[in-house]
């Protein structure tokens, strides 16, 4: 067993971790913070003659303002579709057509309303966390494998400190990301 099959097993736990971070950020701008954004829309799909496509692909999306978003479709028949997708999508905001474009006024949070989206950051934030924690896990593993194949003890255990350090590094990471969306929340 050589350093270069413990270096593609700490490249691919890189590379996971790096992942995990990114769909949580993916996850954390789909939650609103008050302010109009147009990563909000990101997980509507609407019904486009038959198969579902994302907003984003059938209107131009803007902000108009920091409470108000503004979705100009490409063809004016989809007013209606990319209005109902808006409604059934239960983000808590009411879509406005005035037969050119839509318009979606956020109303501003209660503080109960951003409680919830903390907690449900916070839940983003625990799943990344073990998703981190499972890539580590997988990752010391395979060293211990590499070890019975003939890695040598002090080149294991250096394997796995640098795993351990990447670990904290990401999940430290997951932290920061966190407290910056709760303040971005909290913040009135």
């Amino acid at each position: 067993m050589s350093t270069e099959d413990v270096s593609s097993i700490f490249s691919f736990a890189e590379d996971s971790m790096k992942k995990a971070i990114s769909h949580l950020e993916a996850e954390l701008g789909k939650i609103r913070a008050g302010k109009a954004n147009p990563q909000m829309l990101d997980g509507i799909s609407v019904d486009y003659y038959g198969s579902p496509m994302p907003i984003s692909q059938v209107g131009n999306i803007t902000v108009l303002d920091a409470r108000t978003l503004s979705i100009q479709p490409w063809e004016k028949n989809m007013l209606h579709p990319i209005e109902r997708a808006i409604i059934n999508s239960n983000i808590g905001i009411n879509p406005q057509n005035d037969g050119n474009i839509i318009r979606m006024f956020l109303p501003p949070l209660t503080e109960e309303r951003r409680r919830e989206l903390v907690k449900r950051c916070q839940g983003e934030g625990e799943h990344s966390k073990v998703a981190i924690r499972n890539i580590r896990r997988d990752a010391i593993e395979n060293i211990k494998k590499a070890q019975k194949n003939g890695l040598s003890e002090d080149a294991a255990k250096d394997a796995e400190e640098e795993v351990q350090e990447l670990t904290n590094h990401h999940i430290s990471l997951v932290d920061k990301h966190l407290q910056s969306k709760e303040k971005e929340i909290m913040s009135v």
